[in-house]
């Protein structure tokens, strides 16, 4: 985007820097008053000039324009958006059926066309008589709509090759093919840069050796199952981990100390306890996690995964089946109940695609089940309820029953 803007100022200087009256002539209208009038030529440059195109943007964000903190985002195969430090606009041409004439800043004397073609330096206007020069008629302009950063690419990069624990990285490149630094994912992923860092944040990823990285599931169970044990070993509260002393032990156990203290602060809280950092493990993450390892063998009764569930998880915590919400799924199948995997954070963001994939999974939803899936789809501008109108068929049997949720 920098290197365009300096483009197009460096061709405003070398073509359009003699042009007649220019757009100060055009501005001085608005304090000449009723009946005041301008003339227009066509500049010498006049033509199609489409690397010129209007851009209509509100006032807040004029600043970030004018101060260059804005990028252009997307490949060439897909829609491009513009990107704030902190926001995401789509970008969408609009045509105009008036003609919008460009008339660039120029000096007070130059060789203009008449609309015959004719040269006009023998008619040169003079001060009293300012000439605009008109370089372009635009058809039209790009209108910036603030939209949901594009986000399911950057899952798909990260998933390209999670950390796995005792990898080796050669120093080639076909070693760090599907790896990816800050620098590719801002060229690569349709958010700006406060969204991606979001983003990354809460699909639980580390940058390791300078590459954007998830670690590996299994990997995480194994570093989680070794801090679980070393507070066993060394008698630490699993509300308050010493910080250094558990990074000293699975140090000395092979483990880097950057990936403990991301699944650290994957399954728990930082807290400060008598002058010392420590770790507060979160019931919910870690009881979560071993959840999803007894799932791992696919549907099972939901009496039999219960029991295998409350039997893995740490002393002193409790399983309770509300934690699993936006996780699994429940069905009847005659008598008994039968529960399996259904996690939200494999599920597209883009609300078309993650409504069709909920459909796939179920014709029907109850809200109570269809909520979960919703919470963190953001659109700007539009509300759950606006959601549930454009994607779903709400139908109501009678008004003291639940609500039930199909395909629009």
């Amino acid at each position: 985007m920098d290197a365009v803007m300096e483009d197009a100022e460096a061709q405003s200087e070398r073509e359009w820097d003699s042009g007649g009256g220019g757009a100060d002539a055009v501005l001085g209208l608005a304090g000449a008053g009723a009946g005041a009038s301008l003339s227009l030529c066509y500049h010498e440059a006049f033509g199609p000039h489409d690397d010129l195109i209007l851009l209509e943007a509100a006032d807040d964000l004029v600043p970030d324009l004018l101060q260059g903190r804005v990028t252009v985002r997307g490949r060439p195969e897909e829609e491009a958006v513009l990107c704030t430090p902190s926001a995401t606009y789509a970008m969408k041409f609009v045509g105009t059926s008036n003609s919008v004439f460009l008339i660039p800043p120029c000096e007070s004397a130059a060789p203009t066309l008449k609309p015959n073609g004719a040269n006009s330096d023998d008619n040169v206007a003079s001060a009293t008589d300012a000439v605009a020069s008109i370089i372009k008629v635009a058809s039209g302009s790009i209108e910036l709509v603030r939209t949901a950063p594009r986000l399911d690419k950057l899952r798909k990069l990260l998933n390209e090759r999670p950390y796995v624990l005792d990898e080796e990285l050669g120093s080639d490149l076909q070693h760090k093919k599907g790896l990816y630094t800050w620098q590719h994912l801002c060229e690569l992923v349709q958010a700006s840069d406060g969204e991606l860092s979001e983003a990354l944040s809460s699909l639980s990823a580390v940058e390791i050796d300078g590459f954007w990285r998830t670690v590996d599931n299994n990997s995480a169970n194994t570093i989680l199952d070794m801090i679980l044990h070393n507070s066993v070993l060394h008698d630490w509260s699993l509300n308050s981990v010493p910080e250094n002393d558990v990074l000293d032990v699975m140090e000395s156990d092979g483990f880097m100390r950057k990936i403990v203290t991301h699944c650290l602060n994957r399954f728990g809280t930082k807290v400060e306890k008598e002058a010392r950092s420590c770790w507060s493990l979160d019931e919910r993450r870690v009881c979560l996690q071993f959840a999803r390892r007894a799932l791992g063998a696919g549907k099972m009764k939901l009496e039999y995964f219960m029991d295998k569930w409350e039997r893995s998880i740490p002393s002193g915590m409790c399983a309770d089946f509300q934690m699993l919400e936006g996780e699994v799924l429940c069905e009847k199948l005659g008598a008994e109940t039968w529960v399996h995997t259904f996690s939200v954070a494999d599920l597209p963001l883009a609300p078309a695609e993650r409504f069709a994939a909920l459909f796939r999974e179920r014709p029907k939803w109850e809200w109570k089940d269809l909520q979960p899936y919703m919470r963190d789809l953001r659109v700007p501008g539009v509300s759950s309820e606006g959601l549930l109108i454009k994607y779903t068929r709400r139908t109501q049997p009678s008004a003291d029953a639940e609500p039930i949720f199909t395909a629009r």
